[in-house]
């Protein structure tokens, strides 16, 4: 709703950024507070943090540059992420692919720091949906004018920096989602203080994000649906991480009450 944050002598700070700036520190620190839990050297979670978010930006937006070809006009707009446009399961398959490198590497348990990334994904992941609902991205199919629903809809102004369809009722589908990953983050802050096996938080993250994206998709206006199948490809992607979360979870609760 508020692309621009503040404008000095031509100069713009746009609120996405801040946003997700925010996001990337109170994750960083949230992660952090975990990670000691699990006894990862501090150092290594530091820079595995530095590697899983540089490899979820160039995953991001190269999945958005996929997605959203006709948007780029200039060489330039190729690196203009503070203006949005970066896509999150690009950027959670970007950072996965690094996060795993690098514990492999150092021979960190991947379980145990999926654990800690599966509680701090989602309180950042917050903050970036608010940013999203500032810049217009991932902004929600139109309001039919007899929905009940169109009390709640958001309706973009007419800003240049705005993503989202001008003046049109939408589906609030970023603050919804922003909601419901502060929903997880607190499901999965208080269940780890119980956690009784490695890849559970990560298992639930999966299966409580996938069914939320999955859901959420069906009121999306940014990405059309697959023939035939009448599916996105991101709720393909949330079908997978559901199904996998459940298999991991099972399998892992399984193992823990064979050891004990």
């Amino acid at each position: 709703m508020f692309p621009d944050l503040i404008s000095i002598g031509g100069i713009t700070i746009h609120t996405y950024g801040v946003l997700t700036a925010i996001g990337l520190i109170v994750g960083f620190y949230v992660g952090l507070y975990h990670a000691k839990k699990e006894g990862i050297n501090e150092k290594d979670y530091e820079n595995a943090f530095i590697l899983i978010v540089l490899g979820g930006i160039v995953g991001a937006r190269i999945a958005y540059i996929i997605e959203h070809r006709e948007d780029f006009t200039s060489f330039l707009d190729f690196f203009a992420i503070w203006n949005g446009g970066i896509d999150w399961f690009g950027g959670f398959l970007g950072g996965l692919a690094a996060a795993i490198l690098f514990l492999k590497y150092k021979n960190i348990s991947i379980l145990k720091f999926g654990d800690v990334a599966g509680v701090s994904i989602p309180i950042g992941h917050f903050f970036g949906r608010l940013g999203c609902t500032s810049a217009g991205c991932c902004y929600g199919k139109p309001v039919p004018p007899d929905s009940p629903l169109r009390d709640i809809a958001i309706i973009f102004p007419n800003n240049p920096h705005c993503l989202a369809p001008k003046g049109i009722p939408l589906y609030p589908t970023q603050p919804a989602e922003a909601i419901g990953n502060l929903l997880i983050f607190a499901i999965l802050f208080f269940t780890y203080k119980k956690k009784a096996f490695d890849g559970q938080i990560l298992s639930l993250y999966l299966i409580l994000y996938g069914s939320l994206r999955f859901l959420l998709e069906f009121w999306r206006g940014v990405t059309p649906p697959l023939p035939y199948i009448g599916l996105t490809w991101n709720q393909i992607i949330t079908l997978s991480m559901v199904l996998s979360g459940i298999a991991l979870f099972f399998y892992m609760k399984k193992k823990y009450a064979k050891s004990v």
